[in-house]
């Protein structure tokens, strides 16, 4: 039986009111009614974004204009009553959502999400798409990972829905330019002005790739698009099958710390192409677009490339030792420092992501930590440890390479937790079987077992120095001192202080705007020292008394160990890429 035929056409008749339009037309269906189905989630951002609800005005036709009814059956299904075999769908979608996964159109161009702007038939996913693009007269290029019809003109073609969903498209007057990198075409899309070097970032991204390519021993492309959106204030990724979206400053290209910080980002989404996109865990793919799709291994493909981005970073000399080392200190700092470390694993922290990750609120610091930050701690115990047990000879480099052949080249299927550990064992003869176990528990890894094995060590700069502090993050609200955070288990804890609560006044003095008032308390107080508080909530007066304590914050650094040995140095010259 011969697969139907699907064509998508797109056209842009109010792009200044967001909206574009959307046919999607199915040949050789002959069915008594077919289901056709929006996308509720974007791969790789673990967050039902309900995209449904930016459909209009949706009509099905057969090829001879006639109406066929249709009625919605779900929150993202619509049932289309015909044994037709020729049939239209025409619906309008709403975008106006400035991210890297959500639809944006106005009058200068058009990012379209294909989650959030195709539709499939229900039992058809593996069925081959094409899309048609009608572009305005005003805008000029096309932008996508997909394969170029050489039939039709600005035509793209999908081999399935897994790949049409996984290519975003510009749309637009978009900069673009092209350069080789080890026999793969790359793209750059710079969307929203910028003050960016052409020669440099074609420069700086091909030392990138070089070493990415270096670490997985081959390219899965023949091409690869970057789009980066240039903002007056913005930054984010979001990796896809041969592209990436990116977020960024228009104005950081020649500010040092912003630029790094894109050239990071860059290191981070490319890294995606094989981790993750690529080399995954049996629940990511082939993927449920209608429900979350649950692993307790992001700790892994997002942990693990967090911890790569800046050590690649650091290979290709952008960040110096003192650099490098600062950046990896943070997410200890970030962990460390939510006292949600205490009740959040890394594994569970992936498998919530779904929850958590994408919904913060006011008392997420307390109950959650980011597999980002905690992956990539547990990411350097592997590297470090491989590194000691091997005497330099293998890393987590060696690892990643063997797991991409064995899972993706070879096998190609999904992997569980247990597998990727064995053969971390297999490949390098070392057990690093009590870092998966933490990645699993509420345990704490002695990383400074690890840190020491190749001469450097982690050290809490707070240690011995402990500030007084009741617990709370305020911030300055037109004068009006207002509280944004309460620490789990402080004296504001426990004495009652809500979020948004506003501080009138301390001890009997009011409050400063500058903090000065609770800064002098601090001072001129001792551990167990009450403080008076008077505070607004929700336009009610109350008094509370809060005890001080002892703050908890840790400030980490890692540092060279002054008593390690030349063998220990050595290692960690190879770490840190100074041989």
């Amino acid at each position: 039986m011969s697969l139907p035929s699907i064509f998508f056409h797109i056209s842009f008749v109010e792009p200044q009111a967001h909206y574009a339009e959307i046919t999607m037309q199915i040949d050789g269906l002959r069915e008594p009614f077919i289901d056709i189905k929006m996308p509720v989630w974007a791969p790789g951002s673990y967050l039902i974004r309900e995209y449904a609800k930016n459909v209009e005005r949706l009509q099905a036709y057969t090829g001879s204009e006639e109406l066929i009814p249709h009625e919605k059956t779900s929150k993202n299904t619509w049932r289309i009553y015909s044994n037709n075999n020729d049939i239209r769908i025409r619906y309008s979608i709403y975008g106006f959502e400035n991210s890297v996964r959500t639809n944006f159109i106005d009058s200068s161009h058009a990012f379209l999400s294909p989650v959030g702007t195709f539709m499939y038939v229900d039992g058809y996913l593996n069925n081959p798409v094409q899309v048609q693009i009608e572009i305005p007269d005003f805008w000029s290029k096309i932008s996508t990972g997909l394969e170029k019809s050489t039939n039709l003109p600005n035509t793209y073609i999908a081999p399935n829905f897994d790949i049409l969903f996984d290519s975003p498209i510009e749309i637009g007057n978009q900069d673009t330019w092209t350069f080789d990198i080890d026999g793969t075409l790359h793209e750059c899309a710079m969307v929203g002005g910028g003050v960016y070097d052409k020669d440099k970032l074609t420069q700086d991204i091909t030392t990138i790739v070089e070493e990415e390519n270096r670490i997985w021993g081959c390219n899965p492309n023949a091409y690869y698009l970057f789009i980066t959106h240039n903002y007056q204030s913005n930054n984010g990724g979001l990796e896809h099958f041969n592209s990436t979206v990116l977020a960024t400053s228009r104005f950081g290209y020649n500010q040092e710390t912003t630029y790094k910080s894109y050239l990071s980002l860059v290191a981070h989404e490319y890294f995606h192409l094989w981790n993750v996109k690529r080399l995954r865990p049996k629940a990511l793919g082939p993927f449920d677009y209608e429900a979350e799709n649950y692993t307790t291994g992001l700790w892994i493909m997002e942990g693990f490339t967090s911890y790569y981005d800046n050590l690649i970073i650091r290979r290709c000399s952008f960040s110096d030792e003192k650099e490098y080392l600062q950046m990896l200190a943070l997410d200890f700092n970030t962990v460390y420092n939510r006292p949600g470390h205490e009740i959040q694993s890394a594994a569970l922290a992936s498998h919530d992501a779904w929850i958590k990750q994408y919904r913060p609120d006011e008392n997420s610091h307390n109950s959650s930590i980011s597999y980002y930050n905690k992956g990539a701690m547990l990411a350097s115990a592997i590297d470090l440890k491989i590194l000691a047990e091997t005497h330099g000879q293998k890393r987590l480099d060696d690892v990643l390479k063997s797991a991409y052949q064995k899972f993706y080249l070879v096998e190609n299927r999904g992997f569980e937790e247990h597998e990727l550990m064995e053969l971390v064992h297999q490949i390098t003869h070392v057990d690093v079987s009590e870092i998966f176990h933490a990645a699993h528990t509420l345990e704490e890894l002695d990383y400074n077992w690890y840190f020491n094995k190749v001469g450097y060590e982690i050290v809490n700069l707070n240690s011995g120095v402990q500030p007084l502090s009741m617990g709370i993050k305020t911030v300055n609200n037109d004068t009006r001192i207002i509280v944004k955070a309460v620490d789990r288990n402080s004296g504001a804890w426990k004495g009652g202080i809500n979020v948004d609560d506003e501080i009138l006044a301390a001890n009997g003095y009011r409050m400063d705007p500058t903090g000065r008032t609770i800064d002098y308390i601090l001072a001129s107080s001792k551990e167990g020292d009450y403080v008076s508080l008077i505070i607004s909530r929700d336009g009610l007066i109350k008094n509370l008394n809060i005890q001080l304590q002892y703050s908890e914050k840790k400030s980490f650094t890692i540092q060279r160990k002054e008593t390690a040995t030349s063998e220990e140095r050595r290692l960690g010259n190879i770490w840190i890429a100074l041989d």
